[in-house]
């Protein structure tokens, strides 16, 4: 009951839910006070105009926000014109909507804002295509979706003056709650009733989604002048907290080792239990202090990690009376990495005392913060370049266009109801550019519009009264704007009662509107779906090989950085940490693919279980190579042996042999790497304990990296020739 309360309040002061009260009192506002008035109509316009200008606001530095709402408020007024004029003749409005779809969905190409701003100018076109206005109307029309939008644009930036730090806090909190899942996943492993392959799904699904959080907060803190720019204890708080939380990370990542042959090992002992148990009190402790930041609470230290750690130590110390040194020496590793990830813990928590600004202050002086963002250059010569089939974005834009002006034309010969412009509104909603997302979509919406429809008629027809009906629509509008970005199907369900109450107060309502809405959903979604599979389709198989691409040379970055610091040689901190940023964010999007390529028709699934493979291989890797890193920059600068070079050398050849076969044709060269591995001798058996766990661990990177080219060759040889 606890965590199912924690986890009611954490939605409570989400950013999610913020959001969504916002857009609540941007949208409804207008509507309200004008209907007071006398003037609905002129009200609902308004809020049209707020609703597109609010899609342009989503999460992300306030810059970026607000230029977003600008471009919006500036298309849509402009797409409302057109639209008013275009509608007086049936074949130029058919031809504004083919061109639009086409237009607006390409915008796609410049990222989730721009596409955003897109959709909101589809919607306005959508909304407005069945309304007879005169010419003096539809000049009125548009300067009041202008108006509607500045009015939305004006409240969230005035939200943000009265809370700049606000949305940072509400994302950091998110992320670190991620993390404290990524973290409690890695010590399922030492449960002897996990599955591996199992735990490896879990695993890399919770792999995108912190990838996604830290990516979002990153641009978010790292762009926003009032955090980074700006001296204030606040904003040092969160950008130190932010970079402790991706080193804390790495640590979880880096607690990875030969799962099975420690439970061969150890699985008698009862040890690999302690440790599963202590890294979910890690989680936990975690979790508090996510929820603390997300709350803008004071974090109290709730869990106790000391005495369990010490116990820890003093079974690994009987084991090592019993095994030996060499023998316990990962669970050595491994109870080290647990104190650090303990450490960072502390530090974090430290930064929210009372103490701490002059080492927040020392602390942030010292970070690079333009490296490890990206920028989106809106550049008509890149809009111009995705204009060709090869592009994934223009299969999709001719596949909108196509789609929606056969829903326009669907309705005009066989017109059912008054409101058939929810056929084109569900197309437009539905249609993804991936297959999987549009099949979910297709489901959530069909259900949650049938479970929404039950919701609404027994609301309109048990509560009679007007004004509970109101709050009742307050409480659908702003669940619907909360959920919308995390939880689609529940989000509906709670839009189409919304839209039954605001009918019902127009003068409509009832099972006849339930019935229309349900029909043109069903229509909408079976044109988006058959789309989908027919209409210039877009497979994952046929777009992972960039993700396999990138994943790889990734990596090759990653192990050149081990093995300049097994060399010797001085390696800087952003050197390291740019490389891993790129190690972390190409496996996510490598990640992302794959589930999406899982949720395809499965004769579309070519090669998915290499695919898989590979994952896995990757996530392994990275783990160790993150393991080695980890410990040998907290140590003395020190050259290694050269036996320990050859096996980076040959890991940093497989790589390359792995790109070569995924970048061009499938050459089969798994005979020279075999030779190759051959290559290695046996281990040194007069090095000390340290030393041989570091070059097994070697060794091991060096036969993952090999595995991975022979998964590239299977990946080769099974394209189509």
């Amino acid at each position: 009951m606890n965590k199912q309360l924690r986890e009611l309040q954490f939605f409570f002061y989400s950013q999610n839910f913020s959001d969504g009260i916002r857009v609540t009192v941007g949208v409804l506002l207008p509507a309200l006070l004008l209907s007071m008035l006398g003037e609905l109509q002129m009200g609902v316009t308004l809020s049209l105009g707020a609703v597109c200008a609010s899609l342009a606001d989503s999460p992300g530095p306030v810059l970026h926000k607000r230029n977003g709402m600008l471009a919006s408020v500036a298309l849509c007024s402009a797409v409302a014109l057109v639209t008013g004029f275009a509608r007086m003749n049936p074949w130029v409005l058919g031809l504004e909507i083919l061109v639009f779809s086409f237009l607006f969905s390409m915008l796609l190409v410049y990222g989730m804002r721009a596409s955003f701003i897109g959709l909101g100018a589809l919607l306005i076109m959508i909304l407005t295509l069945d309304r007879e206005l005169e010419p003096w109307q539809i000049l009125r029309a548009s300067g009041l979706v202008m108006a509607g939008g500045v009015w939305y644009m004006l409240l969230s930036l005035l939200v943000y003056q009265i809370l700049p730090y606000r949305a940072a806090q509400q994302a950091l909190g998110e992320c670190m709650k991620e993390v404290a899942v990524f973290l409690r996943l890695k010590a399922s492993f030492y449960r002897a009733h996990t599955d591996f392959n199992t735990g490896y799904r879990k695993l890399i699904a919770q792999q995108v989604l912190v990838s996604e959080k830290q990516d979002a907060l990153r641009e978010l803190l790292f762009k926003t002048r009032v955090v980074v720019k700006e001296s204030t204890n606040t904003g040092r708080k969160l950008v130190m907290t932010f970079v402790d939380l991706v080193d804390l990370y790495e640590q979880i990542t880096a607690i990875h080792y030969d799962y099975a042959a420690l439970r061969e090992k150890f699985g008698g002992t009862g040890v690999l239990e302690e440790i599963a148990n202590l890294i979910e009190l890690l989680a936990e402790g975690l979790d508090n202090i996510s929820f603390a930041i997300q709350a803008n609470h004071r974090h109290k230290n709730l869990v106790e990690i000391l005495v369990p750690l010490e116990k820890l130590k003093q079974h690994l110390d009987e084991l090592e009376g019993v095994k030996g040194e060499a023998s316990i020496l990962p669970l050595k590793k491994v109870y080290h990495n647990i104190r650090l990830i303990a450490q960072r813990l502390k530090d974090i928590r430290s930064y929210f005392g009372s103490n701490a600004t002059e080492e927040l202050q020392r602390k942030t002086e010292k970070l690079e913060f333009s490296l490890f963002v990206s920028r989106q250059i809106i550049d008509p010569r890149l809009f111009l370049s995705n204009l060709t089939f090869s592009s994934s974005v223009f299969r999709f834009s001719v596949r909108v266009a196509l789609v929606t002006f056969f829903a326009y034309v669907l309705t005009k010969l066989f017109p059912y109801g008054h409101h058939s412009y929810w056929v084109l509104l569900t197309v437009i909603v539905i249609l993804k550019p991936a297959f999987s997302l549009t099949k979910q979509r297709n489901y959530e919406r069909i259900v949650g519009t049938v479970i929404g429809g039950a919701i609404g008629l027994l609301v309109l027809y048990l509560v009679p009264n007007e004004t509970a009906q109101f709050l009742f629509m307050l409480v659908f509008m702003t669940g619907f704007y909360s959920l919308q970005r995390t939880n689609y199907a529940l989000s509906v369900v709670l839009l189409t009662p919304f839209v039954l109450i605001v009918f019902s107060f127009l003068g409509g309502g009832g099972l006849s509107i339930v019935q229309e809405r349900v029909i043109d959903t069903l229509v909408g979604s079976a044109i988006a779906f058959a789309a989908t599979y027919f209409v210039f389709p877009t497979w994952e198989s046929g777009q992972v090989d960039k993700f396999l691409l990138g994943v790889l040379r990734a990596n090759e970055k990653y192990l050149q950085v081990l093995a300049q610091v097994l060399a010797g040689d001085e390696v800087k901190e952003v050197q390291y940490k740019l490389a891993r940023k790129e190690v972390y964010v190409s496996a996510a999007n490598l990640s992302a693919a794959f589930q999406r390529m899982t949720a395809e028709p499965r004769k579309k699934q070519l090669n998915s279980q290499e695919v898989y493979h590979f994952v896995v291989l990757n996530h392994i890797l990275t783990s160790f190579i993150a393991t080695i890193i980890s410990t040998q920059l907290r140590q003395e600068v020190r050259k290694y042996s050269p036996r320990f070079q050859t096996l980076i050398k040959q890991a940093l050849k497989a790589l390359a042999e792995a790109t070569d076969v995924i970048g061009a044709s499938a050459i089969n060269q798994l005979t020279h790497n075999k030779n190759e591995t051959a290559k290695v001798e046996s281990a040194d058996t007069s090095l000390n304990a340290e030393s041989q766990l570091l070059e097994e661990q070697l060794a091991f990177i060096q036969k993952v990296s090999t595995d991975i080219f022979k998964t590239c060759v299977a990946i080769g040889d099974k394209r189509p020739k």
